[in-house]
Order: C-alpha cells, then structure tokens, then sequence
C-alpha cells in the first residue's frame, strides 16, 4: 500500500492514518539496545547523555513568551517549533513529562501568532514560509498526540494557507504567494501537510500530486541529486536530502527517484569526512529522516556515523553551534538523535 500512497485519496488516507497513529506509544520509553528490524544498538549512553544536555540547554533559553530562539532568531516560530518538537520526540507533551510546560508554552506562543489568513509568523520572521512550515509540522504532532481542538483550529488554517499558495509548478517559496518555487521551502511544506494528514485533517490529493511532480522535475537526471530550483543550480547535498525527503513524505516509497537519490547521497557524504559542508545541520536532518524511513542496511549504516559527529560536536553547555545560532543547531540535532525513539507520528512508519 505505502508505495502507491500518492495514487490514493489523502482525505480517505487520513482516516487510515488516524487509526494507525491513534495507537502510537506516546507514552512508551525510548528503546535502549537493538531496535526494530535494524539490529544494531541505536540509543547508546553517549545519545542519551547529549540529548539530556541538549533538552536542557534548549529548556534554559526559552524566553517568558514561550518562544525558543535566541540572540540571533528571537521569537522565530519555526526554530520554537522545531525546540519543542525535540521535547516530544523524547515523550515531553503539554501537561506530561518533565519538560510538558515548555512545550505548552511554546505551543501558546505559536497560537498566538497564528493569524485569520493561517499564515503563523512573528515580527521578527524573514521569508515566513520557512517557520510556518515547521510551525506547522509542529501543530500536526501536537493535534495527532493530544487531539487539543485550539491546536486543530491554527492548524486547519495552516493547512489552507499552504494549499492555497502551491506556486503552478507545485513548489512553495519564502513568500505566502504562488509565484516562485524551491525544493528547501518546499519540503518545509510537503512535511507539514503529512503531519496534519496523519493527523486526521483532509488534504487534496491534487496539491500532493502537483508537488510530487514538482520535486521530480528538481532531481537531475545526471547524478540523480536535486537542484534547488527548476531551473537554476546543480546538485548538492542539503537540497538531495530534502529533495529524497520530500518524496518520501508524498507518499512515494518504491520509486527509481528514490533510489537515485539515496544513492547521491552516499556518494556525496563518501567524498568528505561524512558531509561536513554548509547547512550541515538542516542537510542532515533531511537525510537522516530519508535513511530511516529507507530502512534496512541504509539506515544502518547512516545512523551510526553522523550520530557519533553530532556527539562529537556538542559544545559543554548542551548546545550545538550553527550558522543560524544555537537553538537551531539543537534542535535539529536532537530530532536527528531521537529518530529511534519513534515517538513523533511523522517518525513513525
């Protein structure tokens, strides 16, 4: 079924997927030891450790409106999204779990700038459509987790908005208008409605159909990477990533694209010290989320090694250091850290 999801009706495959993600173990503790199929060791104490360090860190530079971002992003709706979904996928959900509060103030904080049009997005926020995607994907798993009816009402919207700005050649871009298209905002995008379809809510199958399409035109034939515009850049690393992603969240599962694209990837991060090159951390988070839901001996052999180089870069304070500061660059890890954890549905296959 999983590999002709895109061939399917997404409002009939949300009720398919309310049923499947309603019996998720929310509650279940993080697997320590072989998990799953993949029999290798996953959570190691080292993970634990630096997840532990990093959830604190990120608990610590919350500010009184709930928004997490610091000096350089202060009251960015994308990266307070992205800190509390690093809560969740460690089991944290408002009114559960140790850090339960910081999650339902950052949750208040995204609520309260969500506005009438669904557009969720601060004053501080520069092309929005990158924090509203995430916010988004944020809403998604809260509404799927808790079923919180003021959560579905922003989300809902969110949705619409989304729909409602698909640029003709399928792609979303920084702006809340159907003009331009990039495959990094439009992952963005492609995630959340997944989440909300998960979720429950309905989403037409044609904005699904038209992105896949897009995606597919962004992949080069050559390489089998993705370009970051139709018509503008060769292949790189974080895009690939993003661009393999983005498929997989469409729902397409067993496609000669895919494994193009998973192959660029190995290739690209064989040619450095596992892919150490800009947007490193926005790169990884995409393809380590491509090799989990891969699986098999990709996931393997992927997770291993950029879970040690996140280890290994972790600064004594908890946090990681990114070119878009550090809560950014924590959250990111520690959503990488915790893919074996499958708490969060969107992490769920």
């Amino acid at each position: 079924m999983f590999s002709r999801l895109h061939l399917m009706s997404w409002p009939v495959l949300s009720v398919l997927a309310a049923l499947t993600f309603s019996a998720a173990p929310v509650s279940a503790q993080p697997q320590d030891g072989p998990a799953g199929d993949t029999g290798f060791v996953e959570i190691t104490p080292q993970v634990r450790q630096a997840v532990d360090g990093g959830l604190a860190y990120l608990a610590h530079m919350q500010s009184e409106d709930g928004s997490i971002g610091g000096s350089r992003f202060p009251r960015h709706v994308g990266i307070t999204g992205l800190a509390c979904l690093a809560f969740m996928a460690d089991g944290h959900l408002p009114g559960r779990g140790e850090y339960g509060p910081n999650v339902q103030r950052g949750l208040d904080f995204i609520l309260n700038n969500s506005t009438e049009s669904g557009l969720i997005a601060a004053e501080t926020s520069h092309g929005p459509m990158y924090g509203h995607g995430f916010a988004t994907l944020f809403l998604g798993e809260v509404y799927g987790m808790t079923g919180d009816p003021r959560t579905r009402e922003a989300l809902l919207k969110a949705v619409r908005l989304i729909v409602t700005t698909q640029n003709p050649e399928g792609g979303w871009r920084y702006q809340p208008r159907p003009f331009d298209a990039d495959i990094s905002v439009t992952i963005c995008q492609v995630m959340a409605l997944r989440s909300a379809r998960n979720a429950g809510l309905s989403v037409p199958k044609e904005t699904i159909d038209r992105a896949i399409a897009y995606v597919r035109q962004c992949q080069n034939p050559g390489d089998g990477g993705f370009r970051y515009m139709l018509n503008s850049g060769g292949s790189a690393f974080p895009r690939s990533a993003a661009g393999v992603a983005a498929l997989y969240y469409a729902g397409v599962y067993e496609d000669d694209a895919i494994n193009k694209g998973i192959s660029y990837l190995q290739q690209s991060s064989n040619s450095v010290p596992f892919r150490t090159g800009g947007h490193y951390f926005y790169g990884h988070y995409y393809a380590a989320q491509a090799m989990f839901l891969a699986g098999g001996e990709h996931w393997e052999q992927w997770f291993p090694q950029v879970r040690e180089q996140l280890i290994t870069r972790q600064l004594p304070d908890g946090s990681w250091n990114s070119s878009h500061g550090e809560p950014y660059g924590t959250a990111m890890s520690l959503l990488i850290l915790q893919i074996p954890n499958r708490l969060l549905p969107i992490f769920q296959k």
